[in-house]
């Protein structure tokens, strides 16, 4: 009775184990479709080393438009290329855009993003990121048969002024997202100017300290050199000069 007993319990917690096992779809009744939609935008700044390669991953629906805004701010260690290696490929494998430059700006639709550093060997760069995704007010053909049955149902008048309204903050929607956009990228110019600057001014305090160095030190060689020429040791017989 006790060796069934201890079987019974074993099997009891080897099945209640494997029920409480982490569950890998918190949404299971969602669809991708239904869990990744909206516009949205995100930006920050990643490091890569020398050589290095770091991708990243944006998902868009049919009727969306992804972006991709980049600029490098910050080149360290002995790298002197700005040149960054940007592509986006889509979900098939292709590659839909490629930029080799230290910035600029990639517009379309789906996407893997990565950028290498492969120009500098020896150095690391900052590279600032802005991406995301926005509606240019494309439907699916669903959608557009019931806007149709619904337009035919109720009052003409109350369509096209409740349309019109809904279009117009569309718009404003639209206008306020793109210049978000603009924004970012100026931001992004603007970093990218504040490290130029602080680079240039190390640059010239760094120069600067060592030339007023060498001309102090100049001088007082000059000086040292001067001084031995005039020096004459006296002879025993000679008098002392005034």
């Amino acid at each position: 009775m006790l060796q069934k007993g201890f079987y019974l319990v074993w099997l009891l917690l080897l099945f209640g184990l494997s029920s409480s096992g982490a569950l890998k779809d918190p949404h299971p009744e969602l669809s991708d479709q239904e869990l990744f939609w909206g516009a949205d935008q995100y930006d920050f700044s990643i490091m890569l080393r020398a050589g290095d390669l770091q991708c990243f991953w944006h998902f868009a629906h049919f009727g969306e438009r992804f972006y991709l805004n980049f600029m490098v701010q910050l080149v360290t260690g002995v790298a002197l290329d700005r040149h960054l290696s940007v592509t986006v490929n889509a979900p098939s494998g292709l590659i839909v855009g490629t930029v080799d430059d230290a910035s600029g700006q990639i517009a379309f639709s789906f996407y893997q993003m990565c950028f290498s550093n492969f120009h500098n060997r020896f150095g690391s760069m900052q590279v600032f990121l802005n991406f995301g995704v926005y509606y240019e007010g494309q439907k699916d053909i669903e959608k557009q048969k019931e806007e149709e049955k619904k337009k035919k149902e109720e009052d003409m008048k109350q369509i096209n002024s409740t349309l019109s309204f809904i279009e117009v903050i569309n718009n404003c929607i639209r206008f306020v997202f793109h210049m978000w956009r603009h924004y970012n990228y100026e931001r992004m110019r603007r970093g990218a100017d504040f490290y130029l600057l602080q680079s240039n001014s190390t640059y010239v305090n760094s120069w600067s300290a060592v030339q007023s160095l060498l001309i102090i030190t100049a001088g007082y060689l000059q000086l040292y050199c001067l001084k031995r020429l005039f020096n004459t040791k006296p002879a025993e017989g000679d008098k002392p000069r005034c």
